[in-house]
């Protein structure tokens, strides 16, 4: 979703740089290639399909095929100098014409190449680094409001958007890879950016996507049960998140510790660090954390709160609702002030933000339901975010309706464990499709209802199995009296559906909002 007034980036994101002489790269890397002679480059992309005049190609190992397959087709489109690993340089024909570098590991190098090609882009800002499960969407959208509010001019990268001042588009992914990162970093620094608020995921971590930027301040927000497709087990998901919190990514951190993995990490920090909590630990909160919360007021949908810090007491708030977003409020205001010095600036920068695109977002707000959608999609989201729909249903004297699907094609483990959620928070809780990309719609609700009675606990909610989301949206409604309250979860900002590979127009916000005011209600 783009803010009103901001003006799309319609261009590929490439700065204008000197040309770099390849010998320098191969001294940098440590490698000997033939035939470098006087050839320069002008930029790095591990996509044959982007390669512009001048490029170097990183020929990686992927998952099914490598790079260097797509040599030929990359020279052909102007790149001068192809970067691979020795599986690599065996698939390229030695008639190619251009020069070869062979390193061990061209993954591993080319933050640090693409660094290089950019002229050290990220040294020149200052840069906020956002890890954890959930969150980081929110925390770097309130930290780039709070940067905004101190007088300065701000990039953002991350889940829902990438922005450049005033000038905006979509995001691709929530980290992008390691060229196209450095790249965009320089591209910042040509429209006068100052500041970057950024989400680093776990995947960028792993996959080295961050590798080579330098990081003013890294926030762990937490850590719970996703992507474990991916990282295999919990300890792994975990390491890969801590590694951001070393000398070699950041130069300070701030840790959420309201979870044993975030007690962990700030108990083993190599960097300077933070502490925070929001939810006190048996009245001492205080002792285990540097920052804490008081006097929290949830009268409205936006909470108020007293701000508690080594250096005082401040008038803090967060204009999105729950406990967890409180958590975020707090996150990016102490890292705004690692950057700025003025913690009150920073909290009063966090706490006029207007939100975030599909973060516990209301819709329809001119009819007497309360209606919400949220992006969460792991077992800890769903049921924190079911919490807060609680909270505003008891204190309406109502309902709380949920409309809650799974992915496919990724971590299976958690299906059963958000069902278990929902069922055990919701009055009812309507079971539908998210974005079941290739696997079978039905098998997913299955497995995820398969969690709404487990082990024999006693559930509130009523479970309805609806497949078509925008039946359900719409049954969500239908069923609603004034005092409830309708939760839909899962897909947030996004506005299509992937269904066997192909995407459809889908927006829970436009569905519930068209929905709220009569055009499809019962």
């Amino acid at each position: 979703m783009e803010p009103p007034g901001d003006s799309p980036i319609t261009h590929l994101l490439r700065p204008t740089v000197i040309p770099k002489p390849l010998t320098e790269l191969a001294e940098l890397l440590d490698v000997v290639g033939e035939g470098l002679g006087d050839t320069s480059i002008v930029g790095v992309t591990l996509d044959s399909r982007r390669v512009a005049d001048g490029d170097l190609y990183a020929a990686l190992a992927g998952a099914h095929v490598h790079g260097a397959q797509f040599a030929e087709q990359a020279a052909g489109a102007g790149a001068v100098a192809i970067l691979t690993d020795e599986v690599g340089v065996d698939l390229i024909d030695s008639e190619l014409g251009v020069p070869v570098l062979v390193v061990d590991d061209p993954r591993e190098v080319l933050g640090k190449v693409s660094s290089w090609v950019y002229d050290d882009p990220s040294a020149k800002l200052k840069i906020i680094g956002v890890t954890g499960t959930d969150g980081k969407t929110t925390v770097a959208m309130l930290a780039e409001a709070a940067l905004q509010a101190a007088g300065l001019v701000t990039g953002l990268i991350g889940t829902v958007v990438t922005r450049i001042g005033d000038r905006s588009q979509p995001a691709v992914r929530t980290t992008p890879e390691a060229p196209d990162l450095h790249a965009l970093l320089a591209v910042m620094i040509e429209h006068g950016v100052e500041a970057v608020a950024m989400e680093v995921s776990s995947h960028a971590l792993a996959l080295g996507r961050v590798s080579a930027v330098a990081f003013d301040v890294a926030v762990f927000t937490n850590l719970g049960h996703d992507h474990l497709d991916f990282h295999g087990d919990q300890e792994h998901y975990f390491e890969a998140k801590a590694s951001l919190f070393t000398p070699a990514y950041s130069r300070a951190a701030v840790v959420c510790v309201d979870d044993e993995w975030g007690e962990r990490l700030a108990n083993n920090a190599s960097i300077p660090t933070a502490t925070f909590s929001v939810l006190g630990h048996d009245d001492h909160s205080t002792e285990i954390a540097d920052w804490t919360v008081a006097d929290l007021d949830t009268a409205s949908v936006g909470w108020k709160f007293r701000l508690l810090g080594p250096q005082g007491q401040y008038r803090a708030g967060c204009r999105l609702p729950g406990l967890f977003n409180v958590s975020n409020a707090v996150a990016a205001t102490v890292a705004v002030a690692t950057i700025t010095g003025d913690i009150s600036q920073a909290a009063s920068g966090v706490a006029q933000s207007p939100g975030v695109p599909g973060r516990m977002e209301q819709v329809g707000t001119d009819t007497a339901i309360a209606a919400l959608v949220d992006y969460a999609h792991t077992p800890d989201a769903v049921a924190r975010a079911i919490a807060v729909g609680r909270t505003l249903a008891d204190s309406r004297f109502g309902r709380l309706i949920v409309v809650l699907g799974c992915g496919g094609d990724r971590d299976t483990e958690k299906r059963p464990l958000m069902g278990a959620a929902a069922a055990r928070g919701a009055d009812v809780a309507i079971i539908t499709d998210d974005n079941p990309r290739t696997e079978d719609p039905a098998v997913i609700r299955r497995e995820m209802m398969a969690g709404m009675g487990r082990d024999g606990t006693v559930t509130r909610a009523e479970t309805v199995e609806i497949g078509d989301r925008v039946a359900a949206l719409r049954h969500a409604v239908a069923i609603a009296r004034d005092e409830d309250v309708i939760l839909a979860l899962g897909k947030g900002h996004e506005a299509t559906q992937e269904v066997n590979g192909i995407r459809t127009a889908l927006d829970d916000r436009l569905v519930l909002g068209a929905a709220l005011t009569g055009e499809h209600r019962d």
